[in-house]
């Protein structure tokens, strides 16, 4: 899986979490998929890497705007 952080990423996410389908957020140091986050998490510790860069749906599309 491409783990790039891409607008489309973001809002697929935003749009699952919208209909309940998935909670899940980002990694913006490492790219994983993190899971059990609220759309507007911020610096959630990743279980992947350690860093504390996993961001919600929401807040990741305002970083990118």
């Amino acid at each position: 899986m491409d783990k790039s952080i891409t607008l489309e990423r973001i809002t697929n996410l935003m749009e699952e979490s919208m209909f309940g389908i998935s909670d899940e957020g980002i990694c913006i140091a490492c790219g994983e998929d993190a899971y059990g986050i609220e759309p507007d998490a911020e610096r959630y510790e990743c279980e992947g890497c350690g860093e504390k860069k996993v961001f919600g749906a929401e807040s990741l599309l305002y970083m990118v705007m």
